[in-house]
């Protein structure tokens, strides 16, 4: 794996050994040619970074911070080894479980992310959380969402499909192989789109 394009371009990023599914520099070009200006001077927000691939290639194509979520301890030294590899600043990293994360960081975090990334565990077996759901339907993370802002969210694309909350718009999807890519947006035409939080 390598950083793609921009200041870090073609630096190789290192992978955490076991259960960690980065994401492949083929998905990853992809994925950033089809946001081509909304990651400059992008906030972004990086949950479940593994390597860190995601949120580090945007601060390499002009994001202003980065702010990476990431639980195993040993992914989040593989993450800042990359990040010093890499040289970027603005980066920090909160190791912790991402929902718990996102819980504490709405009661903090202000202004709001432009620029979202999640990448997942894929649920295999009917026992497995769906991560993917559980983000959908989080209380949290649209409050950390800027009203204009992109939320990217990668998933099996043999994944079922499934309805998507009214408070998310679908803007976009794409398949690379077995990877499906949902490009959500909040959605401006429901009234409220998301419940207040209580204080």
């Amino acid at each position: 794996m390598r950083i793609i394009a921009g200041t870090a371009g073609g630096i190789p990023l290192k992978v955490p050994q076991g259960d960690t599914r980065p994401t492949t520099d083929r998905v990853r070009e992809a994925l950033f040619s089809m946001l081509n200006d909304h990651v400059e001077n992008a906030r972004v927000l990086d949950l479940f970074a593994g390597s860190g691939s995601l949120g580090i290639e945007a601060l390499s194509r002009g994001a202003t911070s980065s702010l990476f979520v990431e639980q195993n301890r040993a992914a989040a030294d593989v993450l800042r080894g990359n990040l010093q590899k890499a040289r970027l600043q603005s980066a920090s990293i909160r190791q912790g479980d991402v929902f718990k994360v996102l819980a504490d960081l709405v009661k903090t975090t202000e202004p709001r992310f432009s620029l979202i990334f999640a990448d997942p565990p894929y649920t295999h077996r009917p026992t497995d959380t769906d991560f993917t759901r559980a983000l959908l339907d989080s209380p949290h993370l649209p409050h950390l969402l800027s009203p204009d802002g992109d939320f990217i969210l990668e998933c099996l694309a043999s994944k079922l499909s499934f309805e998507i909350p009214s408070h998310w718009s679908l803007h976009r999807q794409r398949d690379y192989g077995t990877t499906r890519i949902l490009w959500l947006r909040l959605n401006a035409s429901t009234q409220s789109p998301v419940e207040p939080l209580p204080l």
